[in-house]
C-alpha cells in the first residue's frame, strides 16, 4: 500500500506550533515509509482564510523546509462535490434536512439505525438506565430527547442518535413497556410517525459502540448512545468541516490521517461517514496536546505559541523542526538533536506517545544556540547584519573588519539571533547599563577605587593582548590584596554595563585600550 497523508489546515492567520508539529510528524511518516505528503488548504472561511494567510502558510513550510508532493488542494474548489455528497446521504436515508427556528435547513447526518455490518460497530450488550419521569421521552426522525437523572434528582436533558438504541424499549414506574423502538423504526425514520412519551421511567436497549485502533493512543471507543446527529450543511448551504474533510479524503485517496486529538471525537463520526460515503477509512493515528508547565493547553498566554514568532526571535529552522519533532516522540535513545535525515531514518508513530508534551522554552533555546555555533562564520554575519539592522547604534558601524571580529566572538555565546541587541557596548560607549549590576559592583567605593588602579595599570600596557590586559588585572588585585579574579566582574560591568557575555578579557582586546581607560574612568565617576 502507498502511504498518502495530508496536513490539512484552516489558514485563518498565524500557524501555531501545534498545527506546525501536526505536519511535521506526517511529513517523516510519509517519507520514513517512501509515501507522499500532501498540503490541503482547507479554506472554506472565506472571510477569515484571506490571500495573505494562505501566504503565512506557504512561507512558513517554505521555512522550514516541509516540501509537499503533488499541487496544493484548496478545500473551496471541492465545492460542489461535497453538496452532491450530501444529496447522496439523503437519498439513501443516512442524512435528513432540518429546519431550526428561521434559519432555514440544515443538513444532518443520521448514524445508520441498521449499522452492526460497518466497520468499527461492536455491540457491547444489554444496557439500562432510569430516566426523570418529568420529562417527557421524544421519539422523531432527528433522534431521541429525554432526561437522565442527575446525583441530586435533577432532570439532565440530553439528546442522542437514533442508531445508539438499537432494541430499545421504554418502561413506565410500574414496569410496563410503554414503547419499543424495533417495532416502529422504518415508520420513524421516514418521518411518517413520531413519540412523545410522558411518565418514562426507565430505558431498556441494546448498547453498540464505535471504535478503533489508534496508532498513537491504542483500542478507543464511544457508544453511540452518547453521540448525536451530525451538521454536514449549514442552513446557509455551506458544507461543514465534517463533510468536507471526509470527502476530500477520499478524493485524495489518503490512507492514513495523524492529527492532534482534540480531534478525536471527530473521528468516531467520520469513521462511519467515510462508510456510508462509500469510502475505506484511513488509518488514525492522534497526537498529544502540547501543555504548559501546569498541564494546561500551551498558548499564546504561556509564550511564543505561533512559527512566525520564533522566527522573527532569531530561532533557526531546523532547531525549531529538530525540538517540535522530539515534542511528543523519541527515536528510542536520549538523543535532542538530529538532522531531518536521521529523523526520517528513525520515525515510527509507535513511538509517539500517547500523553501531553510539555513546551520548554529553554530547552528549544539552548538547542537553537547550538544550531548557531555550528553555522558558517559568514553565514552568521550576513544573517546578524538583518537583526542589527534595527538597532540606531549598529547603523554608525562602518568597519566590516570590526563586525566580524564581534561575531567570531560571539557566535558560540548567541543563542537566539535576536540577542544581538544587547551587543551595544561593542559599538557604543553609550549603551544601557544594569542598574542592579553596577550598583552591586562598581557602585561600592573600594571597588571603585580598585577599578581606577587598574586602569593606571591597563594604561602602561605597551602591546594590548588578552595576556598583557590579565596581567595587569592580577597586578592589580596583588596590590589591593584581594583574590586573583576578584576584579574581573567589576572590570566586566564597567566596559560593558553587563553581568554576562563572552570572556571578559577578549571584550577588553576588541575594544581597544584607550576605550578601555575611558569606560572604567567614566562608569567610577557615574558611582561617585
Amino acid at each position: 500500500m502507498s502511504i498518502r497523508v495530508r496536513f490539512a489546515p484552516s489558514p485563518t492567520g498565524k500557524v501555531h506550533i501545534g498545527n506546525i508539529r501536526a505536519a511535521i510528524f506526517n511529513y517523516l511518516f510519509a517519507r520514513h515509509n517512501g509515501g507522499k505528503f500532501l498540503l490541503r488548504v482547507e479554506d472554506t472561511d472565506i472571510e477569515r482564510s484571506t490571500p495573505e494567510a494562505i501566504e503565512a502558510l506557504f512561507e512558513v513550510m517554505t521555512w522550514l523546509g516541509l516540501d509537499y508532493d503533488e499541487e496544493v488542494f484548496y478545500q473551496t474548489s471541492q465545492a460542489d462535490q461535497h453538496l452532491e455528497a450530501a444529496q447522496k446521504l439523503i437519498d439513501q436515508g443516512d442524512a435528513y434536512k432540518f429546519a431550526k427556528g428561521d434559519s432555514g435547513e440544515a443538513v444532518l447526518y443520521r448514524i445508520p439505525f441498521n449499522c452492526d455490518e460497518m466497520e468499527g460497530i461492536k455491540t457491547v450488550g444489554s444496557a439500562k438506565f432510569d430516566v426523570h419521569q418529568d420529562v417527557a421521552v421524544k421519539v422523531d426522525s432527528t433522534g431521541i430527547s429525554f432526561a437522565q437523572i442527575s446525583k441530586k434528582g435533577k432532570a439532565m436533558e440530553t439528546e442522542a442518535c437514533l442508531a445508539g438504541f438499537k432494541d430499545l424499549q421504554v418502561f413506565n414506574a410500574d414496569n410496563e413497556v410503554v414503547f419499543t423502538i424495533n417495532d416502529n423504526i422504518d415508520a420513524i425514520l421516514s418521518g411518517e410517525k413520531s413519540f412523545v412519551i410522558d411518565n418514562a421511567a426507565r430505558f431498556e436497549f441494546t448498547r453498540r459502540s464505535v471504535g478503533y485502533t489508534d496508532l498513537v493512543k491504542g483500542e478507543l471507543s464511544k457508544p453511540l448512545d452518547s453521540m448525536k446527529d451530525m451538521v454536514i450543511v449549514r442552513s446557509n448551504g455551506t458544507p461543514i468541516f465534517h463533510l468536507s474533510n471526509v470527502c476530500d479524503d477520499i478524493t485524495q485517496n489518503i490512507t492514513h490521517i495523524i492529527r492532534g486529538d482534540d480531534h478525536v471525537e471527530n473521528t468516531y463520526r467520520h469513521l462511519l461517514l467515510f462508510q456510508s460515503l462509500g469510502g475505506k477509512a484511513p488509518a488514525y493515528g492522534h497526537l498529544p496536546m502540547i501543555v504548559n508547565a501546569s498541564g494546561k493547553p500551551y498558548s499564546k498566554r504561556d509564550g511564543d505559541a505561533f512559527v512566525g514568532d520564533f522566527q522573527d526571535k532569531g530561532f533557526m529552522a531546523k532547531a525549531l523542526f529538530n525540538y517540535l519533532s522530539l515534542l511528543g516522540w523519541s527515536p528510542g535513545d536520549d538523543r535532542e538533536k538530529m538532522t531531518i535525515d536521521e529523523m526520517v531514518e528513525f520515525f515510527t508513530l509507535e513511538r509517539v506517545k500517547s500523553t501531553a508534551a510539555q513546551m520548554d522554552h529553554k530547552k528549544l533555546t539552548n538547542l537553537n544556540g547550538q544550531y548557531i555555533a555550528e553555522m558558517d562564520a559568514t553565514e552568521f554575519v550576513d544573517t546578524i547584519k538583518g537583526y542589527l539592522a534595527d538597532q540606531d547604534w549598529f547603523n554608525t558601524c562602518e568597519d566590516e573588519a570590526y563586525l566580524k571580529q564581534v561575531c567570531a566572538l560571539m557566535q558560540s555565546r548567541t543563542n537566539l539571533f535576536a540577542d544581538c541587541s544587547g551587543w551595544s557596548y561593542f559599538f557604543t560607549n553609550e549603551y544601557e547599563c544594569n542598574e542592579k549590576a553596577v550598583k552591586k559592583t562598581i557602585g561600592k567605593p573600594q571597588v571603585a577605587a580598585q577599578l581606577i588602579m587598574a586602569k593606571a595599570n591597563l594604561a602602561e600596557v605597551s602591546e594590548w593582548t588578552v595576556d598583557n590586559i590579565d596581567k595587569a588585572l592580577k597586578a592589580t588585585a596583588i596590590e589591593c590584596e584581594i583574590g586573583e579574579f576578584k576584579l574581573h566582574q567589576p572590570f566586566r560591568v564597567a566596559i560593558t554595563g553587563v553581568t554576562n557575555g563572552a570572556g571578559v578579557l577578549e571584550i577588553a582586546e576588541l575594544l581597544g585600550q584607550e576605550e578601555v581607560l575611558f569606560r572604567i574612568q567614566n562608569s567610577c565617576t557615574i558611582t561617585e
